[in-house]
């Protein structure tokens, strides 16, 4: 992900005799990242109320068009009837019931469509002007292209909640589309990051020894919102409703169940929520090193206030995390959980790039 702009030629002259513009392309890019967060939010919504599976149909040109007549929302509703999800949590809720969770998938749907317009013609208009430094478009094209994919991995993930006796869809299927959706969202961010502050600056003689501390977090941070991946896949949040403890055990019992390895790390109740507390807990750890050693070694400035917003945004997700847990995740307060993830990935990617070395510069201790 790191990326130095000082390899893009920011100023070169294209054929069209235009200069290149990288803040505009940077606040283009920073739009995209804004939509990126409220469809990540909006997937969140869609999955803590069940409205995931009840469009059966990937149609990406004539799915953006709502049912307009009351037979197409019965042929609609039939498809959903064949799936275990009806059968067994929502059989006999009528067309009323299935028009309150087929709006939110359609508008999550839409919504994937929007954020394709959006980045192809500001794209297609800034390239005609030359506003693009040439080095960036590469990158540019291959995000258009990780964009269309993710809408593809969307519908693989949705089309294994049509299997039979599942309610839900694959955990690792969601965690694959989760993932894309973060690792798009923090390219993104750091590519324009890059053109606004294109030269990084030596802010403290102990940079080095901050950077590595807020890295700690930030990894861990990640880990951890993977992790989360899997308690939304397998519900895990709905059992263990306490805390500290898990059922009056540190370590609940049950943490080590049958099976292999990797499948008591990933369907496992017990271990997949404990895994989730202990990473969170282990990122608010680093995070408050992180934030003393920023307090103490860094100057007033960007990548200071960098740090202190990412220990904002991680504090928040910790007391959100604890509070969705035991209010037993209600959908408000998950959907919330799950778009302050972005928040600290956003402040994360801010610290990190703030505090990068200067290109030539002897690593600081």
């Amino acid at each position: 992900m790191p990326f130095d702009t000082r390899s893009l030629p920011a100023d070169s002259p294209s054929s069209r005799g235009d200069r290149a513009r990288p803040r505009a392309v940077a606040v283009w890019l920073l739009g995209m990242a804004a939509m990126i967060w409220v469809m990540i939010a909006l997937g969140g919504a869609t999955r803590l109320t069940g409205s995931g599976l009840s469009i059966m149909e990937w149609a990406p040109i004539m799915g953006a068009l709502p049912p307009m007549s009351e037979a197409e929302w019965n042929r609609l509703y039939d498809l959903y009837r064949t799936i275990p999800q009806y059968e067994l949590i929502n059989a006999g809720f009528g067309l009323e019931g299935f028009k309150r969770i087929f709006w939110l998938e359609w508008l999550h749907r839409l919504w994937g469509r929007l954020l394709g317009f959006a980045y192809l013609v500001p794209f297609l208009i800034l390239w005609w002007r030359g506003a693009i430094p040439r080095g960036l478009m590469p990158r540019l094209a291959l995000l258009f292209v990780l964009g269309g994919a993710q809408g593809a991995i969307g519908w693989f993930m949705v089309a294994s909640g049509f299997e039979a006796d599942r309610t839900t869809v694959s955990p690792y299927r969601l965690v694959v589309h989760l993932s894309m959706a973060f690792l798009l969202f923090g390219v993104i961010v750091w590519t324009a990051l890059g053109l606004l502050r294109p030269v990084p600056e030596r802010v403290a003689p102990a940079q080095g020894k901050v950077r590595r501390q807020v890295l700690a977090a930030f990894w861990l941070a990640v880990l951890t919102m993977l992790a989360g991946g899997f308690v939304a896949g397998i519900r895990a949040g709905f059992t263990y409703n306490t805390f500290p403890l898990m059922d009056g055990n540190l370590i609940p019992q049950g943490y080590l169940g049958e099976g292999s390895l990797l499948h008591n790390l990933t369907a496992n109740i017990a271990a997949v929520q404990f895994n989730h507390r202990m990473l969170a807990t282990l990122t608010a750890l680093a995070m408050i090193g992180a934030t003393l050693a920023a307090f103490r070694r860094l100057p007033r400035g960007f990548a200071r206030g960098a740090v202190f917003a990412m220990a904002g945004a991680v504090a928040l997700q910790y007391v959100l995390g604890v509070a969705t847990l035991l209010l037993v995740v209600p959908p408000a307060l998950g959907t919330l959980h799950q778009a302050v993830a972005v928040g600290v990935l956003a402040a994360g990617l801010c610290a990190w790039h703030a505090l990068r070395e200067p290109a030539g510069a002897a690593p600081s201790r």
